[in-house]
């Protein structure tokens, strides 16, 4: 079975290892897959066959089983299998079958290795995938289920459970049953002399006292469970879980130079994965009601503070971060056509600002407009659109990507217009930059079509990219806006800190990020670049020629360490129960740190007064 273009299309916008691509070069895999459909019980890749394609379950679930039968993994929709088989070309040592009627796109080898070829990390990332790392070597090693919170990566202290409640073996089973209900916990570690030596559960309770109507008067000793299984806390979370289910035990004590520390659970194990980019798009994509989605997006600042923690470069967490409000987009979207019905015309809904570079490291609030084909006729047509705006800018409020202060949203009429109206646009802010057009033009040369008919975004930045280029003056303006953006650095190299609200602090987006931001828009239209992510920006800046190889190396490395810092900050203040924002005490950081935010700075500085003298502009 072949599923439509539509489909496949967002089965891939929520595949596993895919969010790295664009969304045009996934309209054009949706093109290139091939759908199979297989009935429950039906075996999709036998054990000791060779692969030609990667697999992406667009529907039902698989499981991975090995020789022995022993199941690796459950797999569902946007989940992928086959990788390392294809790219080893050895034999697999496992089998897939279908536990439902399942259906899986397949992508062939040749269209695989097209895209590595543009996309070194999409490989890569496949380096990780769990469940095929010991190909070739029998092992039977368990899944690495998800890009975000990698269990590999992960130490099993970040998600036990802390402060847990403990009793001596004298207790009663009735005072021990009485402790773990006032406390709402399903075991209680048995300490004596600072070690562990038994562990009640619930299902103790249940089996060796309940079922068989014994008194509760006696010691908790009588009935606790005495083979324990320990695991210092600095382990990996993934030698819990193999250890767990291993011992077939549901608690694990974490302990620390042998002191008992706290509890991992195969719920806070589930809690992690929850909190995974993949599971969050899954259930985003799954979903039928706003107000669910929002319990999802919600956990987003989990998911930050663990990719911080994982050692994600800035690069990789805003995408991943990104990739989370195109999907709930994606969903909005959907939903509103359900509703409405399909649109009367073609139409592409783009994003910009940092959904629009991929560049998000929260929530924040939301820039986008809509482009709708030429032939829209606003009597009969507008309406509709008006409506259809509304529903996702309002679901994407309740989620918490909040309505924008400058109204820069597809539900003001300016920014939901056809073809011509916005190459009309932007030809009047390049050919006439004041002050007003450099701002507007600033946000919408980021605009990325996130929904629709790409065709008609790619021929408005085909044209304004060359017609932005071409103007040398509207480039001077726009540099001179962007000069606004300055380091804080003092005249003699020190930092230059707030003062009002934020005394004290320096402010990492607008006097750190955004200059990098403003730069690398500077460079991408001087060589017509249509990529609007800034890491992007600046490495094809340096292909094109419009910044030497060592400046264009010296501004990555600068953008990558401000940006990292930021987002340390923001995971510190989350895990302080605190709201994030972009305002750091310098003494948040080391020494040493400092001296390396103050180079990163002084790399802006200098690539900025470069750009200002090529182009005769006094910075501000």
């Amino acid at each position: 079975m072949q599923p439509t273009k539509a489909e496949t299309l967002e089965t891939l916008r929520a595949a596993t290892g895919f969010l790295e691509l664009t969304e045009i070069e996934r309209d054009g895999l949706a093109e290139t897959v091939m759908g199979e459909a297989h009935t429950a019980g039906a075996t999709v890749v036998e054990l000791g066959r060779q692969l030609d394609c990667l697999y992406i379950v667009h529907g039902g679930s698989l499981e991975i089983r090995s020789a022995t039968g022993k199941i690796f993994a459950r797999i569902k929709r946007g989940e992928v299998f086959g990788v390392r088989v294809m790219r080893s070309n050895r034999h697999s040592n496992y089998r897939v079958v279908a536990t439902q009627d399942a259906v899986v796109l397949k992508l062939a080898r040749q269209d695989y290795e097209a895209l590595v070829e543009v996309h070194p990390n999409f490989d890569s990332f496949f380096e990780r995938v769990g469940f095929e790392r010991g190909q070739g070597s029998g092992a039977e090693t368990l899944p690495s289920r998800d890009a975000a919170i990698d269990l590999m990566t992960t130490a099993a202290r970040d998600l036990m459970t802390a402060g847990i409640i403990t009793a001596p073996p004298a207790t009663t089973v009735l005072e021990a049953a009485r402790m773990m209900s006032a406390h709402n916990v399903s075991c209680l570690p048995i300490v004596e002399g600072g070690k562990v030596v038994g562990m009640l559960t619930d299902t103790d309770l249940r089996n060796r006292i309940l079922a068989k109507a014994a008194p509760t008067s006696g010691p908790v000793s009588e009935i606790m469970s005495t083979t324990i299984s320990t695991l210092e806390c600095d382990a990996l979370a993934f030698d819990a879980l193999v250890l767990m289910m291993k011992n077939d035990i549901s608690h694990l004590p974490l302990t620390e130079s042998g002191r008992l520390i706290g509890i991992l659970t195969h719920t806070n194990l589930v809690r992690a994965q929850s909190r995974s980019a993949v599971y969050m798009i899954g259930e985003i994509h799954r979903l039928e009601k706003v107000a669910e989605m929002a319990k999802v997006v919600r956990q987003i600042p989990e998911l930050l503070v663990s990719l911080v923690e994982s050692g994600a470069s800035a690069h990789k967490i805003g995408r991943i971060i990104t990739s989370i409000a195109d999907a709930l987009t994606h969903r909005l979207i959907a939903l509103a056509e359900d509703k409405l019905g399909e649109a009367p015309v073609p139409y592409v809904w783009a994003a910009c600002g940092s959904q629009g570079r991929q560049e998000q490291t929260g929530i924040s609030d939301q820039d986008n407009c809509l482009i709708i084909d030429d032939s829209y006729d606003e009597a009969s047509n507008g309406a509709y659109f008006t409506e259809f705006a509304k529903f996702v800018s309002d679901g994407l409020d309740e989620c918490g990507y909040f309505y924008c202060p400058g109204d820069m949203m597809a539900t003001n009429p300016e920014w939901r217009q056809p073809l011509s109206v916005w190459n009309k646009y932007f030809a009047d802010w390049v050919e006439r930059p004041g002050p007003k057009a450099q701002m507007l033009a600033s946000v919408m040369f980021d605009l990325r079509p996130i929904h629709g008919k790409i065709e008609l975004f790619e021929k408005l930045q085909e044209q304004n990219l060359d017609r932005a280029r071409k103007n040398s003056i509207f480039i001077a303006h726009l540099l001179s806006n962007a000069l606004t953006h300055t380091p804080p650095l003092g005249f003699f190299g020190t930092l230059s800190l707030e003062g009002g609200e934020h005394r004290g602090t320096i402010n990492l987006k607008q006097n750190g990020v955004v200059p990098v931001v403003d730069v690398a828009r500077v460079y991408a239209l001087e060589a017509s670049i249509s990529e609007v992510n800034t890491h992007k920006r600046l490495e094809l800046g340096r292909s094109a020629n419009v910044m030497s190889e060592s400046g264009a190396a010296d501004l990555l490395a600068a953008f990558e360490f401000i940006a990292i810092t930021r987002l340390r900050h923001q995971s510190r203040q989350i895990r302080a129960g605190e709201k994030p924002d972009n305002f750091m005490m310098p003494d948040e950081i080391s020494h040493l740190e400092r001296d390396q935010l103050k180079k990163a700075f002084q790399v802006v500085k200098t690539i900025q007064s470069a750009l200002s003298n090529a182009h005769q502009i006094g910075a501000r």
